[in-house]
């Protein structure tokens, strides 16, 4: 299996500026297709894996890095900032809370973090009925919520993400209720912050900037792809939860935002250079 030994060296990576987009996406003239029916493919091979049994470390890595170097081969630039504060937890297992942009980061997660950290995600319940993706959150054991009644979400989260951080995993949890390019704090519930303090784990916030990957107005999950959107992924240092968390859980919500902010004006001044 192919190794990849180029993407991450230190603290921070930025797609190299050598990077040429693929011959076959400027022959599909910049079309959406394009991407979609690559990553079609990644995620098949994946599931089948998955089905299989045979999704390890290993491949789980090899696949999100093909979605990795999908992304730059379509133009899309991807930079990472903190890979330290995921090195320095040595395995440690750990609540992840985060926003949740679009389906990029799931395809990408693996590649920027798997290296590091053994985790899986809590996902919606409804997801577990799509081929090949209900396939790959089996194998990653993920833990489903039915996002209907808050109680029950709760309780299916703290018994089954006390059980998988007690194995040493780690759980990623995105507090909003669904994927959106906008974030409302109101909508960013503290499942995470709950978790993290019945288990006794540490908490490690994330923020990400995804909207390369947009939401389809009709199919949702068939949005543009807008190479423009560069990719952000930042991870904070891991904290402990103090009290009831509250104080933990704004700080949460003001590092997404400061990020958040912080990159939509980067991407402000490039259009304006150009």
């Amino acid at each position: 299996m192919e190794n990849d030994q180029y993407l991450f060296g230190g603290d921070t990576y930025d797609t190299p500026a050598d990077v040429k987009k693929s011959f076959l996406y400027r022959l599909f003239l910049g079309s959406r297709w394009y991407f979609y029916l690559n990553n079609f493919g990644i995620f098949a091979r994946t599931g089948r894996c998955g089905r299989q049994g045979k999704l390890d470390k290993e491949r789980q890595i090899y696949y999100s890095r093909q979605n990795f170097r999908l992304v730059e081969k379509c133009g899309g630039k991807i930079h990472l900032r903190g890979l330290d504060n995921l090195r320095t937890l040595q395995g440690e297992p750990v609540v992840l809370i985060g926003n949740h942009m679009s389906l990029l980061e799931t395809a990408l997660f693996h590649a920027v973090a798997r290296e590091y950290l053994d985790f899986t995600f809590v996902i919606k319940q409804s997801l577990l009925k799509v081929p090949f993706f209900k396939e790959i959150m089996f194998a990653l054991g993920a833990i489903p919520v039915g996002r209907q009644n808050p109680r029950d979400d709760l309780r299916a989260v703290l018994n089954g993400g006390r059980k998988l951080l007690e194995s040493g995993r780690s759980i990623i949890i995105f507090p909003q209720s669904t994927r959106s390019e906008s974030f409302d704090a109101e909508k960013f519930n503290s499942i995470g912050i709950k978790l993290a303090k019945s288990a006794n784990v540490r908490v490690l916030p994330f923020a990400l900037k995804t909207d390369f990957l947009g939401n389809g107005e009709y199919v949702r999950d068939l949005g543009p792809v807008r190479p423009k959107r560069e990719v952000y992924f930042e991870f904070a240092p891991a904290k402990t939860v103090e009290g009831n968390g509250q104080e933990l859980q704004q700080e949460i919500i003001d590092f997404i935002q400061s990020r958040l902010s912080q990159w939509r004006e980067l991407e402000s001044e490039k259009k304006e250079e150009k």
